[in-house]
């Protein structure tokens, strides 16, 4: 019981967390969008994005933490997306491993887990390739996952839901 409301709570408080960043990112936008870009707004658009990346990374990270108690050990991620497919919770189960990839880009940069974001056929979110040049990344707002398009934040959140409940119910 303590393991779903601490599940829970972090979800909506870490929803909160982002629908600040994300509402900042909006307001910055549209005045970009407007002609009235300043390096004020540049930078704020990048505090923001930051911030929406924590908050992705600090989820995910706290959920497998949480959760953990369900497998001996190993790599949790890996377990639960086994245990999704061997369950027949493919949608789930794919869902759930595309942000994982997604935290291991924002964590590690590129690699192994953004090349095979790079390659999956029906990606969730955009994934960007790595870029050549710092001058490339200075203009750059969003990282290798654009953590500011819409339903990124939504998406993960809710797949971490839907796996909590898959774990809390087995």
């Amino acid at each position: 019981m303590a393991s779903e409301h601490g599940v829970i709570e972090l979800v909506a408080a870490a929803r909160v967390t982002a629908k600040a960043s994300e509402d900042r990112i909006s307001e910055v936008q549209q005045l970009v969008d407007a002609g009235q870009e300043t390096d004020a707004h540049v930078e704020d658009l990048r505090a923001a994005t930051i911030a929406l990346e924590l908050a992705a990374v600090d989820l995910f990270s706290t959920f497998e933490a949480r959760m953990q108690h369900h497998f001996r050990r190993g790599p949790f991620a890996r377990k639960l997306v086994t245990m999704l497919r061997d369950a027949g919770q493919d949608e789930l189960a794919g869902k759930f491993h595309q942000y994982y990839l997604a935290i291991n880009v924002l964590k590690h940069g590129k690699g192994a887990s953004h090349r095979e974001l790079l390659n999956t056929s029906n990606p969730l979110f955009d994934v960007k390739p790595a870029l050549d040049s710092v001058a490339d990344a200075a203009t750059q707002q969003a990282g290798l996952v654009d953590v500011t398009a819409q339903g990124f934040f939504d998406g993960l959140s809710g797949t971490i839901l839907e796996a909590y409940q898959f774990l809390e119910n087995k």
